[in-house]
């Protein structure tokens, strides 16, 4: 089978307590090149950079009296903890009470998306991402959700497009340069998948993540080397 055919495009769990994110693992191959993310239990382990950047809010967060932010914290906490026990239907009804308590918070519209997406409610999770956005215009880990979210239905040119949004906000955004590649090599663009996939290798070593620097090598020599006469 062509190697673009096995691309997938799945959901892992969070950081812990306080981050829910989206990233990608591709698989490439099923006996080859699985490209797990290292985890500690549940728990997703995520750069530096990821982390920071899912944990931002609005301006008005900070607006909040002590007693509303302490609030936020063990709501936020308690949803995430249902999230990383595997009860999605709780996470998601405390996402929702939190939300009617903070509607205007990107990260819980963020969060909720996640969740919905994990649930394989894909349309619903876009409409929490695009809350998200809503409220934080410059929000790209939600362009790249979005993104992810298509690219699972196969709703490639639309996903290409968030992808793309989210590299205008942040261009060095290597994992959706990443995600980017793998949707370019599946609408036949192997030489932009693979430009795509060269930038992303060259910000994951500047950011010293060398695991997911390691990962988009092995793609990009899969992707290289997958029309080479004899491929099966």
């Amino acid at each position: 089978m062509k190697l673009k055919r096995q691309l997938k495009l799945v959901f892992v769990q969070p950081l812990g307590c306080i981050t829910l994110s989206i990233i990608t693992t591709i698989l490439i191959s099923p006996s080859v090149l699985a490209i797990p993310i290292k985890t500690a239990g549940n728990l997703t382990k995520y750069s530096p950079v990821q982390v920071n950047q899912a944990r931002q809010q609005p301006q008005k967060i900070a607006q909040l009296s002590d007693n509303e932010q302490t609030e936020r914290s063990q709501l936020l906490q308690q949803a995430n903890f249902l999230y990383n026990q595997g009860d999605l239907k709780a996470a998601e009804e405390n996402f929702r009470k939190f939300l009617k308590k903070f509607p205007e918070d990107a990260f819980g519209h963020f969060q909720l998306g996640n969740v919905l997406f994990y649930q394989k409610k894909p349309e619903e999770a876009i409409s929490a991402y695009r809350e998200a956005i809503r409220f934080k215009s410059q929000y790209a880990l939600a362009y790249n959700a979005i993104g992810m979210a298509y690219a699972s239905q196969s709703r490639w040119e639309e996903a290409l497009t968030e992808y793309q949004k989210a590299l205008e906000i942040n261009p060095n955004y290597g994992d959706a340069l990443t995600n980017s590649a793998l949707v370019l090599w599946q609408t036949n663009k192997k030489d932009k998948a693979v430009s795509s996939l060269e930038k992303a290798l060259a910000i994951f070593k500047s950011q010293n993540r060398n695991e997911k620097a390691n990962q988009v090598q092995q793609i990009l020599q899969q992707i290289k080397t997958a029309d080479a006469p004899n491929l099966s």
